[in-house]
């Protein structure tokens, strides 16, 4: 059996990958079953690297504030900032802390800068994007930045007459920023601000100005530029997924937890939509928001809670332009993560010699044969094992032996 499953297993290369794939799809996604690891991003990096490189991708999305990572995108395109003050200011979750990351940084803005002292035309410059919400377990974000900088744009640029309000009325429903992050809204619906009056007229003012947006692309690409007015999309998309992230945060009803955590992943899948339309772009994710099934996840004393994730929905929409990688492992001791079973996916892949490698999902189909693998079980809450159920959903395995602390 391990000789047979060795047959399926490569490097972990771009042009290993590239061969398990039938074209260059538009959006290759690639997971982690846990968040905090260097030794993962370090493999994420030399990958994205590769396929920078040798495959034309041109824009590269991690899970982080897709508002946040404008400052990221400044720095990697243009040098706007210092490397310091772009890891603290440009990342959410604490991502910015992570060495991998500011290594990934670096090296986007050295690749911008290399070619000669002028660096690449802007064309082949490679960006940089965060496409998860302004959201955080306990709570969102206000939806006072995207909300008045799309006011911001469209004021300088079309007849006032037009505007369905003036940037004082917005401030006025607004009202402070503390009303909107209360962290016991997460908890008790009653203490969030989303179904008040100022929320209800904030979302008919919000859909209103996207409208007026859409409506007036023609003159907002020529009297502007198509970097700006995607710019102006994304405080679009940003305010109305807020806006309706907050008013079902003060919905009472059971399903209430499902639709915010659906909301989160269609806010993802959106902005992911978006990226796609710039060009070939690189993702880096959970596993769970990058899947092509319902992902799953119970809270507190809430029931089983499922939703589809982003990754479903790109899919839906991109089709073949859509290719996941899922990313599995052995160990992560430091953890409590113990050598896989050897009836299990992992256990399987640990019984390999290499510490890294890419696995073809349907040729490890075909040596398992009538084999089903038994579902892993995690002692730590931070992990999500690979489904076995759900292998053919992956267009590649990443396998990464043992995790060590970092």
């Amino acid at each position: 059996m391990v000789t047979d499953i060795k047959d399926t297993a490569h490097a972990v290369e771009a042009a290993a990958v590239m061969r398990l794939l039938p074209a260059r799809p538009r959006l290759l996604a690639l997971g982690e079953p846990t968040h905090g690891e260097d030794t993962l991003l370090d493999l994420r990096n030399e990958l994205f690297q590769q396929l920078v490189e040798e495959e034309g991708y041109r824009t590269i999305a991690i899970e982080s504030d897709c508002m946040m990572g404008l400052v990221v995108d400044a720095y990697v395109t243009s040098g706007t900032g210092t490397l310091d003050d772009v890891m603290e200011q440009g990342f959410s979750h604490g991502w910015g802390a992570s060495g991998a990351n500011r290594e990934l940084v670096r090296w986007m803005r050295a690749y911008n800068v290399r070619a000669d002292t002028d660096g690449r035309p802007a064309s082949e410059r490679l960006r940089f994007a965060g496409f998860d919400g302004p959201l955080e377990i306990t709570g969102a974000a206000s939806p006072r930045q995207a909300l008045t900088a799309l006011h911001d744009c469209l004021s300088t640029q079309v007849d006032a007459d037009l505007l369905p309000c003036t940037a004082e009325t917005l401030d006025r429903l607004l009202g402070t920023d503390d009303r909107w992050t209360n962290p016991a809204a997460m908890m008790d619906p009653a203490q969030s601000a989303g179904q008040s009056a100022e929320a209800r007229e904030l979302r008919l003012l919000a859909d209103d100005l996207v409208a007026l947006l859409d409506a007036q692309t023609p003159h907002l690409i020529t009297a502007t530029s198509r970097d700006d007015w995607d710019r102006a999309r994304l405080y679009g998309r940003t305010a109305t997924g807020l806006l309706r992230y907050h008013f079902w945060m003060a919905d009472t009803s059971p399903a209430r937890m499902t639709r915010l955590v659906g909301l989160r992943d269609l806010m993802m899948a959106d902005n992911l939509r978006a990226v796609a339309e710039r060009g070939p772009a690189l993702v880096h994710a959970h596993n769970g928001h990058l899947q092509r099934h319902k992902s799953t996840m119970r809270m507190w004393d809430q029931p089983l809670l499922e939703w589809w994730s982003a990754g479903a929905l790109v899919s839906a929409h991109l089709g073949g332009g859509y290719a996941f990688l899922a990313t599995a492992l052995g160990t992560i001791r430091h953890q409590g993560v113990d050598t896989p079973p050897p009836d299990t996916v992992e256990g399987l892949l640990y019984a390999l010699p290499e510490d890294h490698r890419v696995v073809d999902p349907r040729r490890l189909a075909t040596a398992l044969g009538d084999t089903r693998p038994a579902a892993r079980v995690s002692p730590y809450y931070g992990y999500s094992p690979l489904d076995p159920a759900h292998l053919a959903g992956n267009d590649g395995i990443v396998f990464v032996k043992d995790v060590p602390q970092s």
